[in-house]
């Protein structure tokens, strides 16, 4: 069976996106969110993604939260609207952070939670996904991917924050 690194963004995405993956694939939830404001924020969502992850008997990453670093990265996109160009960047930013892992760590491939959500663009996602290499593209909204995802949040109690992540987007 193929191994899939599966970059997470949060608990209520991941639910969905891991029923999917595993029917095909050796799944590792890889959490890497350095955007995430403030750090108690980041806390309670790595908290729930555990629940998710012990649910569905799945190893774990966590890599190094970096927000001085992801700060950096979208320096000078602060006042862009969301799904904007700030947006992107962090999409970059996260997703090379979990390409690296997944080749260093010899993945087959790599994916992300965050085409799930009907708020975040998958062609702009897939075509970072896709300079990165390794890629799987899939969009999990599809075929009431989101609304699944709501569903077994809503079954497992999970935690569902009202913004995407960042500072900025807090406003």
């Amino acid at each position: 069976m193929k191994k899939v690194l599966l970059h997470v963004c949060c608990a209520p995405c991941s639910t969905h996106v891991v029923e999917t993956l595993k029917k095909r694939f050796s799944v590792t939830m890889f959490f890497s969110n350095s955007n995430i404001f403030p750090k108690e924020e980041y806390e309670l969502r790595l908290e729930n993604v555990k629940r998710i992850a012990a649910l569905y008997d799945l190893l774990l990453v966590e890599d190094s939260y970096d927000h001085n670093a992801w700060l950096q990265y979208v320096r000078g996109l602060e006042s862009e609207p969301e799904g904007g160009s700030r947006c992107t960047k962090c999409f970059e930013f996260n997703l090379a952070r979990t390409a690296q892992y997944a080749k260093i760590n010899n993945f087959d491939c790599f994916t992300t939670t965050l085409t799930v959500s009907p708020h975040k663009n998958s062609r702009i996602i897939f075509a970072i996904g896709r300079s990165l290499g390794n890629f799987l593209e899939i969009d999990f909204k599809k075929r009431d991917g989101f609304k699944h995802s709501v569903e077994l949040s809503k079954k497992y109690g999970l935690y569902r924050q009202n913004y995407c992540g960042c500072e900025f987007s807090l406003k």
